[in-house]
């Protein structure tokens, strides 16, 4: 039964090996796969066993499902157990985690609780925003083609076509999407001669935005469309086996780590490290002071308090607000048509530098429409489109027969509001000879009822009709220059009335015109320091014609370029930086090409629609799959647009700077306050043997935490370019700030110890003594930190952007509630209401100060900004200096081009000027326009360093 089956795929024995083949490897490409390796004349019944009169039994059905599966693609997800449980991984959790364990141990089970809740609390905001996105887009999935007409038991039925299996007749009709990868019959659906080819569009699959014509025995691919013609078909793959299939097992072999949690995970190690560094100086200093000590000397007692200081410190609200602050920002794109089907490409659509865009069907409409066309002298647009029409096929439904009549019931006054549509007011068309491949042209014979003459109009090949009307060179030059161009021409001639002589009307000129949004949302990129790069499938003149309506650069790679042995990577990777767009490309050149700037340091987004986008969708850092994508393409991207066009990501884009600045300013906030912490109970705990209660720590923790997820819905200042997680930058700033604040709060200690007797009482002195102290440093250590964070939303000073009315309540409402627990005495000695609110105001009015720093450290801030790492040492600062030197190198050199430009420009209008007056009074002559074009100079002042 599986005999034919087999023939036509791999051999079984290399199944696993096929299943399992790299990124890079060759996938069969459907635009050099016309023909099957046997010969036409071999009947497909022979290598089936299937009789393409009657179609299959159904125990032959039943018997091939259970062999081969159901012709469906079906999206592996992963276990929610287990994505669950993977929440509970990274830093910061194992430190919670850890912090939990040493809780149950000492038996201290109102922070155990507490810890825990926040564990559990992280992990479910976690899973629930991204589920949400998950299902959002499982709401959106609409299946390519769900009924197809298939032949079994002699008899045309409609079915599902995941019940489709190969050796399965199926009828192939105009407007159908191929519900499987199959070989045509030459047959139509009543069983006689098709006599024809049948039009396909394989853009889902190629790039390609021109339809593409099948013959009998040509393979036919699952998710085209047929835009032509009827054919039967035999399936000759389903399920996995088909070549959209293949696109999906690429897909899912591409797992990385995402860039956000990398950055997540670099500052929480350093916060780990520095926490386990103090907590564990404190713990060997605590142990030989107090070795003697038979009470404080236990383990238990040493590790209780340390412990609460640890926990105290542990950032555990970090990824809770992260999580929020990004969960708030995917439902505002969501009402802006943005669907984020995975949260941390929230944060890093922000950092977007690259963005590689799928030309067909994304920059472009995927339609054909006319361009400025060629005229003969006594004839107008109107002429050339009327003229046209009149040599089209009625109802035909190829591309360029449909363009024709849109563009000349458009634009012709007489074919505007006709009574009858298949009649032309005025003529009468007595003959129709439809396109023939062997001549190229549609013929009519037309009779002008107007005159009372009659005359032939004929529409094909530009150079058969040149060649029809004769000698005609400057329609054979036009030709040209619509061919480098990229542009598909369409002569058009007739003959004069009442005779054979044919004359030349003109040349159409054909495009798949860009989205009247697409310029526009490119230029907008550019000023918002993202570089647009397009990408297609289509021929590289296209590709050129199509970047130059879009004012983009033409620096096009074509698919050789792309793939040449003899460039290094290096070589290569600097090649596709530079470049504004690639042509030809199949779905590995568009990995390649992604991996490539990936590796450069940089974060690129990538557009697509199609089969052939999907596995470089799930490369780029962000995969965006845009208006009408194939469900491959929604389920290997990470956002999916609902409005057709790039527009929708400009909103997108801006909406997730925005949720960075939040993200940011937290992450600063949040590592300055763990440092001030840290620092000053290492010191104080080390000299002093003094700290705060556990509840006091506790609170501090729950309070600050807690109030800072508010930071999601927060006002922020957008950036102009794309944003980068800085953290040796973030690093080091968070650590002056926290040393500085860590000076205030030892001179809060010793003023209030020193000048008013407050006294820094250890745990051993028992109660009775005046522990005011603890409220003052209580209040101060609250406050101060948190205050900081109205600074930290912004790179420069505080008032530049007002926050918004709920983040002031919520951050100043806990401080007011420390501020009425020490004058009130909850939970903590009371002290003075003027202390207090001298306390709180110095609180303020330091963050003022430190500010004013932090804007002058960004200011000041070195090379090593452009880095990840703490400071730009050894070979990360040679080649940080190397781009500085060849950035300033090439300014140089195309500031001698510009030199030279503008004396050539001099030269020509000295020279225009001397012809001028020598031929005055014969016309004299005009000066050339300059032909350099100023965008070739782009690189040298756009190249991000």
């Amino acid at each position: 039964m599986a005999r034919g089956y087999f023939e036509l795929h791999d051999d079984p024995k290399d199944e696993s090996k096929s299943s399992s083949s790299p990124i890079g490897a060759r996938q069969p490409d459907p635009r050099h796969s016309n023909k099957h390796n046997n010969n036409d004349d071999v009947e497909l019944d022979n290598l089936f066993l299937t009789n393409p009169q009657t179609g299959l039994t159904m125990e032959q059905v039943a018997e091939r499902l259970h062999t081969f599966g159901r012709n469906e693609l079906v999206e592996v997800k992963q276990n929610q157990f287990l994505k669950f449980l993977g929440y509970f991984i990274g830093p910061i959790a194992f430190l919670i985690q850890l912090a939990c364990i040493i809780s149950a141990i000492v038996q201290d089970w109102f922070n155990f609780a507490i810890i825990l809740g926040l564990l559990f609390l992280n992990a479910i905001i976690g899973y629930v925003e991204e589920s949400r996105a998950e299902s959002a887009v499982d709401a959106l999935r609409q299946t390519l083609a769900l009924k197809t007409r298939c032949w079994r038991e002699g008899q045309l039925q409609e079915i599902d076509t995941s019940g489709l299996v190969p050796g399965d007749i199926i009828v192939l009709r105009l407007g159908d999407i191929v519900p499987a990868d199959a070989r045509l019959l030459g047959i139509d659906a009543s069983g006689a001669d098709a006599g024809g080819e049948l039009l396909l569009d394989q853009s889902a699959l190629t790039g390609e935005s021109l339809p593409v014509r099948k013959k009998k025995g040509d393979e036919v691919f699952s998710s085209t469309v047929v835009k032509q013609g009827q054919q039967r078909a035999i399936v000759t793959k389903t399920g996995i086996k088909t070549y959209i299939g293949m696109a999906a097992h690429l897909i899912a072999s591409t797992q990385d780590e995402g860039h956000f949690q990398k950055i997540i995970n670099r500052i929480g190690n350093f916060l780990i490290v520095f926490t386990l560094i103090l907590v564990v100086i404190i713990i060997v200093v605590q142990f030989i002071t107090l070795r003697n000590d038979p009470v404080r000397g236990q383990v238990l007692k040493i590790l209780g308090p340390v412990l609460i200081l640890a926990v105290a410190a542990i950032p555990v609200g970090l990824p809770t607000v992260m999580a929020v602050t990004m969960a708030v920002g995917a439902r505002s794109l969501a009402a802006k048509q943005v669907i984020v089907k995975r949260l941390a490409a929230v944060e890093e659509m922000s950092s977007l530098s690259v963005l590689c865009s799928d030309k067909t069907g994304t920059l472009t409409l995927n339609e054909l429409t006319f361009d400025e066309p060629y005229l003969c002298e006594g004839y107008t647009a109107n002429d050339l489109l009327l003229y046209s029409y009149l040599a089209s096929e009625f109802g035909a439904n190829d591309p360029i027969e449909m363009a024709v009549r849109q563009a000349a019931e458009t634009q012709v006054p007489v074919l505007r509001n006709r009574a009858v549509k298949n009649k032309v007011p005025g003529y009468d068309i007595t003959n129709f000879i439809p396109f023939n491949p062997s001549v190229k042209y549609t013929e009519a014979t037309i009779h002008d009822l107007k005159s009372n003459t009659t005359f032939k109009v004929v529409k094909g090949a530009p150079q058969v009709i040149i060649k029809l009307v004769g000698d005609h060179p400057a329609a054979v030059k036009a030709y040209v220059a619509m061919a480098q161009r990229g542009l598909r021409a369409l002569g058009v001639a007739r003959t004069v009335a009442g005779t054979d002589q044919w004359t030349l009307v003109g040349l159409a000129a054909m495009l798949d015109p860009p989205r009247p949004d697409s310029a526009d949302t490119i230029e907008r990129c550019s000023r918002m320091g993202i570089t647009v790069k397009m990408v297609t499938g289509d021929q590289q003149i296209i590709a050129k014609e199509v970047a130059r309506r879009l004012g983009m650069g033409r620096v096009i790679m074509d698919a050789t370029m792309l793939s040449d042995p003899n460039v290094s990577e290096e070589a290569a990777s600097d090649r596709f930086y530079r470049a504004d767009g690639f042509a030809e490309v199949t779905p590995e050149h568009k990995f390649r090409i992604v991996d490539a700037l990936q590796k450069r340091g940089i974060l690129v987004g990538m557009t697509g629609d199609g089969v052939n986008d999907a596995p470089a969708l799930k490369k780029a850092n962000v995969g965006i799959a845009v208006h009408g994508c194939t469900d491959a393409a929604r389920s290997a991207a990470d956002i999916v647009l609902l409005a057709p066009g790039l527009s929708t990501i400009i909103e997108g884009i801006l909406t997730s700077r925005a949720i960075f600045q939040r993200m940011r300013s937290y992450a600063l906030y949040r590592i300055t306050s763990t440092v001030h912490f840290l620092m000053f109970f290492f010191v104080v705990i080390l000299i002093f043997d003094w700290t705060l209660p556990a509840r006091l720590l506790i609170l501090i923790c729950i309070l600050n935490d807690a109030a800072t997820l508010v930071i999601a819905v927060d006002n922020a200042q957008v950036s102009a370019q794309p944003d980068k997680w800085r953290v040796g930058q973030l690093i080091f700033l968070s650590c002056f700030l926290g040393l500085l604040l860590t000076a205030l709060s030892f001179g809060h200690f010793f003023f209030f110890w020193k000048n008013l007797g407050y006294v820094p009482y250890t745990e051993a002195a028992g109660d009775g003594v005046d522990r005011r102290l603890e409220s003052v440093m209580y209040l101060h250590i609250s406050s101060a930190p948190h205050f900081l964070i109205f600074s930290t939303r912004l790179t420069g000073y505080f008032w530049e952007s007002i926050p918004s009315w709920t983040f002031i309540a919520v951050i100043v409402g806990t401080q007011v509630i420390a501020l009425f627990m020490v004058i009130f005495g909850w939970l903590t000695p009371a002290i003075p209401a003027g202390q207090a609110i001298a306390v709180f105001a110095i609180s303020f009015l330091s963050c003022v100060v430190l500010d004013a720093i932090k804007v002058q450290v960004f200011k000041y801030w070195t090379i090593g900004a452009q880095s990840l790492s703490f400071a730009p040492f050894g070979s990360r600062r040679k080649m940080l200096l190397d781009r500085k030197k060849t950035k300033v190198q090439q300014r140089r050199v195309w500031k001698s081009i510009h030199k030279a430009h503008d004396i050539a420009l001099k030269t020509k209008v000295l020279l225009a000027l001397r012809d001028n007056g020598s031929n005055a009074g014969s016309g004299g002559s005009k000066a050339q326009p300059a032909t350099y074009d100023v965008n070739w100079d782009r690189h040298a002042a756009n190249v991000d360093y």
